[in-house]
């Protein structure tokens, strides 16, 4: 069963961490030295603030990019939530048809495995923790899919120089 808790039941502990990463610069601080808050801004998301207005973030597109998938990923996570048919891994694979490549034993482990990574990725605001987790379990599939996962047709070379010793130059 997923365990998703509420912002408010997170604590400070999100917003410490989330906090840690965020920088905040003023808006003088952006037009007098724009280069160095740019350069700031492609590292980790600035926080700019203004008199006479409401306070902006500057990031680069690929962390903004980053948290449009991981919102993603939370809506089709949210929808197998929702789904009471079926086990965990069953019903992460009517959202992500690709699971059903994996053997049962690794779509058992492709569910947790995701689940576990969104909610690091939550709690930290670390988009590219379960962004690279279902990358990976996704790119496994598609390797299987395509006949990788057989290794019983290889031929290994039993070769005894592969296991000596090369001298330096």
């Amino acid at each position: 069963m997923l365990d998703f808790r509420t912002y408010s039941e997170y604590g400070e502990s999100m917003t410490i961490a989330a906090d840690s990463f965020t920088r905040t610069r003023r808006s003088s601080d952006l037009s007098k030295h724009s280069a160095e808050v740019f350069a700031e801004a492609e590292v980790h998301p600035v926080t700019v603030t203004r008199r006479d207005g409401e306070s902006l973030v500057l990031m680069s597109q690929r962390e903004a990019d980053g948290r449009a998938h991981l919102l993603n990923f939370a809506a089709q996570l949210i929808t197998v939530t929702l789904d009471t048919q079926g086990t965990l891994a069953e019903r992460m694979a009517k959202s992500f048809p690709w699971m059903l490549a994996l053997s049962p034993t690794d779509q058992e482990s492709c569910a947790q495995n995701l689940v576990d990574a969104a909610r690091a990725s939550f709690s930290t605001d670390q988009p590219h923790l379960a962004l690279a987790e279902l990358t990976s379990w996704k790119e496994t599939a598609t390797a299987v899919a395509a006949g990788l996962g057989h290794t019983s047709d290889l031929e290994w070379l039993e070769d005894e120089s592969v296991n000596s010793l090369v001298e330096r130059p």
